[in-house]
């Protein structure tokens, strides 16, 4: 089993080029069923789980390649419907498939995601959208077997909340239906807009990408293209809190300033000076780190629940109180009891977490239980003092490419052991 050895204490100083962002690749790449042809998606992170839905569109038949952060993917030719419950289970965004592959073959057939455990992800907001199109959902032996007897037909779907996995799913499946699709309530994510210029791109008619109401003009069908993945906001606000918890300075380049507002507004709060550029981000720490009053996980533009636990571990060694209060998951204080380990003094009850900063933190032995919090182990470790050892990093792999060589590259002490 792999693990990462960070030696702490040494201050983050340097640059890094933000990495293509997940949370868009794997849309973008399920999008790519419906294309008919080659697509080809440049900046592409090289993930586990881009590794796990490049396996996905094999098995659908699609011809699949990465090379040098390049993923080109050819479905002029789909020889299967059904997703087997070993694939699936490997990431919880697998469900995105799901509207791509109803788009395109008017039928599919797989088991319920797995991935991270954050407690309750429902995908009944997924479901109740497309059964909307004129899908009919039945389940059978824990699998879903979705056909669209009429095809799939345009819709008005009322979110009940901005999902932005349903938003995905939904304009996936429109893009192609017969008549016009309009969401309201729709996920707001850059990653949403993102997916609405790549189908554009390809042929689509999508308008409102990004915004609370989305429209989708069905097209008979869409055609191959070259896109690039959009930077990493979260894998930004990691090398950020990384930063802030060495009390360092970073520069990062590739970077939309936008899209990381909110995680800005709050180290900014906590003390630091930030200058954005263009596509750049220059943050500082010289002055002390500061409590925060209150940090409230939010669908965007709101803060992101993604970037909830590696802030949590700079604001750890802050001086005074912090209060983090989580809106999205039930289950997402995991790494809480790690961060305790190394002696952080954070207490939790439902939502709400409060962090009592402490002079600093020490290393020890941890676990990572998801990938954020994975994380920011990651991040309370190249602060702490002493030697930290962090073990199942399959998890941070899902979300980092090389999180030890961009650490290092900013003057941390990183490595990644295979030993026992």
């Amino acid at each position: 089993m792999q693990r990462l050895i960070i030696n702490g204490g040494s201050r983050v100083c340097g640059e890094i080029k933000v990495q293509g962002a997940k949370n868009s690749a794997l849309p973008l790449l399920a999008g790519c069923l419906l294309a008919g042809g080659e697509v080809r998606l440049t900046n592409c992170p090289e993930l586990s789980d881009v590794y796990a839905a490049l396996r996905i569109l094999s098995r659908f038949g699609c011809r699949c390649s990465f090379k040098n952060n390049t993923a080109e993917v050819n479905s002029a030719e789909l020889t299967e419907y059904s997703v087997p419950e070993e694939l699936m289970r490997e990431m919880r965004s697998s469900i995105v498939f799901l509207g791509a592959a109803l788009g395109r073959m008017g039928q599919c057939r797989l088991s319920f995601p797995g991935g991270c455990e954050l407690g309750p992800r429902p995908i009944d907001l997924h479901l109740s959208a497309l059964k909307q199109m004129g899908v009919k959902i039945t389940e059978e032996h824990g699998e879903l077997c979705c056909t669209c007897p009429k095809g799939l037909r345009g819709a008005k779907i009322n979110l009940s909340f901005p999902s932005v996995g349903a938003t995905e799913n939904i304009m996936l499946a429109a893009a192609v239906a017969k008549g016009e699709t309009v969401i309201y309530n729709a996920a707001r994510e850059p990653e949403i807009a993102e997916l609405a210029k790549f189908l554009e791109r390809c042929g689509a008619r999508v308008s409102g990408g990004g915004c609370s109401t989305v429209r989708i003009n069905g097209v008979e069908k869409l055609h191959g293209c070259e896109f690039e993945v959009m930077p990493d906001r979260i894998a930004a606000a990691t090398y950020m809190a990384a930063a802030a918890a060495t009390r360092g300075e970073l520069g990062l380049t590739s970077v939309r300033c936008a899209d990381v507002q909110s995680v800005l507004n709050v180290f900014e709060h906590a003390g630091a000076d930030i200058f954005c550029g263009k596509d750049s981000i220059f943050m500082s720490f010289a002055k002390p780190l500061r409590g925060v009053k209150t940090v409230r996980t939010m669908p965007y533009p709101g803060f992101p629940t993604d970037a909830q636990a590696v802030v949590m571990a700079a604001l750890a060694t802050a001086e005074g109180t912090s209060v983090m209060v989580e809106n999205i998951f039930e289950s997402r204080y995991r790494h809480v009891d790690e961060l305790v380990r190394m002696g952080a003094d954070i207490k939790t009850e439902g939502k709400v977490a409060i962090i009592e900063g402490v002079q600093s933190l020490y290393g020890a032995r941890v676990r990572a239980c998801d990938l954020r919090g994975g994380a920011a182990l990651a991040v309370a470790a190249v602060g702490a003092k002493g030697r930290t050892v962090i073990e199942n990093v399959k998890y941070i792999d899902r979300g980092y490419e090389n999180i030890e060589k961009a650490l290092n590259s900013i003057g941390a002490d990183v490595y990644r052991s295979n030993d026992s």
